[in-house]
């Protein structure tokens, strides 16, 4: 049951997996977007490496629980994803991930630069590490 999580944004899409059982999260790449044929083949290039059972996709919903443009624009491309790639597609709030990937890699002392390179897989590692979490039973 290995997962594909994205963190899609307009000029990145940051990419995560979890492991086979399901239990962590790891982030694998950030994908420059060029246009939606080269994404989906960046995009194929892992589904082939670790197929995965489904893909994440992080959605920014506002603070009423609706989704605003982005997220309707997010929510299409992941259609496109899933006719692609016929595996299902969930969506899970990504509400604060970019925000917590950078105060972790801050707090990491990670400096700007190298920030800006692995702040959309971070965010996707969060998205995935909450949904896997969210998963797992309560104790």
């Amino acid at each position: 049951m290995r997962i594909l999580a994205l963190d899609v944004g307009t000029r990145t899409i940051g990419v995560a997996v979890s492991d086979e059982l399901g239990i962590t999260a790891n982030g694998v790449a950030t994908i420059k977007r060029k246009d939606i044929e080269y994404d989906k083949s960046e995009l194929a290039k892992f589904i082939d490496l670790y197929a995965p059972s489904e893909i994440l996709v992080g959605i920014p919903y506002r603070s009423d629980g609706g989704v605003g443009k982005r997220g309707q624009e997010i929510m299409k491309f992941a259609d496109i994803l899933k006719d692609a790639f016929d595996l299902p597609v969930i969506y899970w709030d990504e509400s604060f991930s970019t925000a917590d990937a950078e105060r972790f890699l801050i707090s990491a002392d990670v400096g700007r630069k190298k920030r800006k390179q692995v702040i959309d897989k971070m965010a996707a590692v969060y998205i995935l590490a909450e949904y896997l979490e969210s998963k797992r039973p309560v104790k």
